[in-house]
């Protein structure tokens, strides 16, 4: 599965690129998210409650990030286990561009998902993923906004 997507974020690259590396505004975006933990500048642990459809499961996982083209570019890989709710793996490419004040961000994310909510279907995961992705970026500008606030 695969999604690509773009948001307009009313601030600077640089400090949108910072903001994707800040666990907790990153705790406070992921939808379900419960706990973050960062253990370097490339490797977060990371627990999260989703529902999809009937199934609800609680992940654990890592995620490695890879600054290798930072500031304008940056990738992410990872996996999580959901227990007899299944797995998931994927990573995502994620590009910043400046436009005056504000950046684009703009985001191809893959998804492969075994086990139960696989059994789901293909098109309710993809509806699922996409509202999760939508919720994630609107609660990252909205966390990004507050903390360039105080």
């Amino acid at each position: 599965m695969e999604l690509t997507d773009e948001i307009l974020i009313n601030a600077p690259r640089s400090i949108v690129y910072a903001a994707l590396n800040d666990p907790e505004i990153l705790r406070a975006a992921i939808p379900g998210c419960e706990e973050l933990i960062k253990h370097s500048d490339t490797d977060l642990e990371a627990k999260v409650v989703l529902k999809i459809g009937p199934v609800k499961a609680r992940f654990s996982g890592r995620v490695t990030l890879d600054p290798g083209r930072a500031p304008d570019h940056m990738s992410l890989s990872g996996e999580g286990s959901g227990g007899v709710a299944g797995f998931a793996k994927g990573g995502a490419d994620v590009e910043l561009i400046e436009q005056g004040t504000e950046t684009l961000l703009r985001y191809t994310a893959r998804a492969d998902v075994g086990g139960k909510i696989a059994q789901l279907g293909s098109r309710l995961i993809l509806g699922a993923a996409r509202k999760l992705s939508a919720s994630f970026f609107e609660a990252f500008a909205a966390e990004l906004a507050k903390s360039e606030v105080t």
